[in-house]
């Protein structure tokens, strides 16, 4: 496969967790839009609702709690029953964050923060992993970094914790699965409009200071992240592992 032939998603499966909104709903129709069949995984049934409204025949709405991991299992299964057929391509979009000082940071929001963002995207991309090598079927596997995988940014202990570990946990599968074709990347957003964010884009100091630490002078949106999504998902990638991909408007490049 050649050409923009080599970026077709046409006949692959794929698991999006975070589906709901932004960047995962995002991500979600880029992938629908290169011809995968879609899963979208939240806890948000409503949110996984509208957004599959948005890509029509191309996705499915699975609810879940990922961060609960006595549930993988069971959630892989009801995937690949709604999907008819194995996972190809698995996208960890779901993240939470919160901001508190590092002295006072609390024990229950630094666990909620980790349970999400890093042991739920290890455990349930084992589970699809460990399927597509006993298969010998190969894997896309995507997870979502951040500018904190690399850089340290205040008041975001335990989100830069879990960034990190992604970038570790996505290094580590690449080299112990990759031999045997299946893949593992990331991409590394930078400041996006969403939810996670409006609170800064709500404060006038803060937002101008954003402005003039990106070089591109803008904060990214949603769609921005769904062009990597499709080329790490795609054969255009196939000799790529390993790799975070920074879209993050130059800011870690400057």
């Amino acid at each position: 496969m050649g050409g923009l032939d080599a970026f077709s998603l046409s006949g692959k499966r794929a698991l999006v967790t975070g589906a709901g909104r932004g960047l995962g709903a995002a991500m979600a129709r880029g992938l629908a839009d290169a011809g995968a069949r879609v899963a979208l995984v939240s806890r948000n049934e409503a949110e996984l609702t509208a957004t599959a409204a948005t890509i029509g025949e191309n996705a499915c709405v699975v609810v879940a709690d990922i961060s609960d991991s006595n549930q993988t299992l069971d959630l892989v299964d009801r995937v690949e029953r709604a999907l008819d057929g194995p996972i190809d391509i698995v996208l960890h979009a779901a993240g939470i964050q919160h901001r508190e000082p590092a002295e006072t940071f609390g024990r229950q929001a630094w666990d909620d923060v980790i349970a999400t963002n890093l042991t739920a995207p290890f455990f349930l991309s084992q589970e699809i992993g460990g399927r597509q090598l006993t298969a010998g079927r190969t894997g896309s596997h995507i997870f979502i970094g951040s500018l904190t995988s690399h850089l340290s940014v205040r008041g975001v202990s335990a989100y830069t914790a879990s960034k990190s570990g992604i970038y570790g946990i996505l290094r580590n599968l690449s080299l112990e699965w990759s031999a045997r074709g299946v893949r593992a990347n990331g991409i590394g957003p930078g400041y996006i409009r969403t939810a996670l964010t409006q609170s800064l884009v709500d404060d006038p100091d803060r937002y101008r200071q954003l402005l003039e630490r990106i070089p591109m002078g803008r904060l990214g949106s949603p769609d921005d992240m769904a062009g990597a999504a499709v080329f790490l998902a795609s054969d255009a990638s196939s000799y790529i592992t390993g790799q975070l991909l920074m879209v993050d408007g130059g800011w870690s490049a400057s």
